[in-house]
């Protein structure tokens, strides 16, 4: 089964020219490719599957998405095997951090 869950973007960077950011998942904190969203920034939400960001979601619909996904348990495993695209707590600033 594919799933993609929503995430808030803390911090938005540029590796080789891709625009990436650090987005927190209840806590758990993960690398993602923001490429497909080129119109997001801080704060927002994005729903990510692979370590890719698809789309932008509202607050709302984030958190209802979360609470569902923890009532079912899908949440834990969610995050271990969709989003396995590396924590970044902890990860070296590379020095080309974008301003959002």
């Amino acid at each position: 089964m594919c799933l993609a869950v929503p995430g808030r973007i803390e911090d938005v960077l540029i590796e080789d020219v891709v625009p990436m950011g650090r987005v927190a998942f209840s806590g758990v904190r993960r690398l993602v490719c923001l490429a497909h969203v080129p119109e997001a920034v801080v704060g927002d939400y994005v729903l990510v599957h692979v370590g890719f960001a698809l789309s932008r979601v509202d607050e709302a619909e984030a958190k209802r998405t979360l609470e569902l996904l923890a009532e079912l348990g899908e949440l834990e495993d969610a995050m271990s095997g969709e989003l396995d695209a590396g924590a970044v707590d902890g990860m070296a600033p590379t020095g080309k951090e974008h301003a959002a």
